[in-house]
């Protein structure tokens, strides 16, 4: 865990996230949150970081997620170098389906 961002509102942030119970509550309150830009960014930023697990080449990724090459050379940071937490959710997101 990165003690450059915790914080106690950090937390409740985060605490207020986990209360969400469907994809549906996490589009009002992402929404309510955050800016448009800022969910996509985001969420192209996950579909980037999957695609580098899955060992997709960056031309595939720029192909398909609209990515500049140095945002998928940043998330490829994150997964050689970061606190596995995209590895942590792929995981758990294989093991639900």
């Amino acid at each position: 865990m990165t003690d450059k961002i915790r914080d106690k509102a950090t937390d409740e942030m985060f605490k207020a996230i986990l209360t969400l119970k469907n994809v549906d509550e996490c589009y009002l309150f992402f929404e309510d949150l955050c800016t448009v830009k800022e969910i996509k960014s985001i969420s192209q930023r996950f579909a980037v970081a999957k695609m580098l697990s899955e060992k997709r080449v960056y031309s595939e990724i720029v192909e398909k997620t609209g990515a500049s090459t140095a945002t998928i050379s940043r998330v490829n940071r994150s997964l050689a170098y970061g606190n596995d937490g995209y590895a942590m959710v792929f995981d758990r997101m294989e093991q639900e389906r």
